[in-house]
Order: structure tokens, then C-alpha cells, then sequence
């Protein structure tokens, strides 16, 4: 289900995130469904569980994720249609203008990772 590359110039905690994302998008996640606890997939992985913790609190804040306490954590709701509408046709746009710019999809990332941290940070 997840996996990352520790060779990757994408930091692990961001290669959980697109997994989850490639996930949903695909249809192999959806709405509802729950995903490992913390401390699970940090082992199975072979990761920190401060890696995979920075990853969920990441999607937890963008919407991606919910935790309900005991019961763990979960795919969340989409917050509209029109978002996951725009975020589709965000990805659509991102990959023509990466190709035309011969960046890989982890230089993609990278700058994608910047400007949200970017935008977080003011």
C-alpha cells in the first residue's frame, strides 16, 4: 500500500503524503477507509514514527485524514467536490507544465513542498 524511497530527494514524511493522495485519487482509498496507526506503519516501513506523525499531521491539516480517537484513523470526507475538482485539475496542469519542463516528479514535489510551507508560514 505505501512506500517510500529513502534514495529519493522527496522527504519521506512528503512520499506518505502523495502515496495517500495517489491513493484516493485512484480509488484504492475512499471516504471512510482506515489507515495504519502511527507507530504501525513507522515499523512496517521501517521509518521514525516522528516521520509517518509529521506526515498524518500534515494531511490531517489539509483535509485528507481524520483521526476519531480510539477508533483510529481515516480517509476523510471531502470538504466540497469542487475541491477535489481543483485539485485534479491543479495535478492535470502540474504534469503538462512538468513535462514541458523536464522536471522529474520529485522536482515537482520538492517545489510543491516549498510553496505550500511557504504559504503556511505566513
Amino acid at each position: 500500500m505505501f512506500t517510500v524511497d529513502p534514495h529519493s530527494t522527496t522527504p519521506v514524511y512528503a512520499q506518505l503524503v502523495e502515496c495517500v493522495l495517489r491513493d484516493v485519487s485512484t480509488g484504492e482509498l475512499v471516504v471512510g477507509d482506515r489507515i495504519p496507526p502511527v507507530r504501525t506503519l513507522a515499523s512496517e516501513l521501517g521509518l521514525s514514527a516522528g516521520t509517518v506523525a509529521k506526515a498524518y499531521r500534515q494531511m490531517e491539516t489539509r483535509g485528507i485524514i481524520e483521526t476519531r480517537g480510539r477508533k483510529g484513523t481515516f480517509i476523510a470526507q471531502g470538504r466540497d467536490d469542487r475541491e477535489g475538482a481543483a485539485a485534479r485539475a491543479a495535478a492535470a496542469y502540474l504534469d503538462v507544465v512538468a513535462g514541458q519542463l523536464h522536471y522529474s516528479p520529485e522536482e515537482c514535489m520538492a517545489l510543491v513542498e516549498r510553496a505550500l510551507d511557504r504559504r503556511a508560514a505566513r
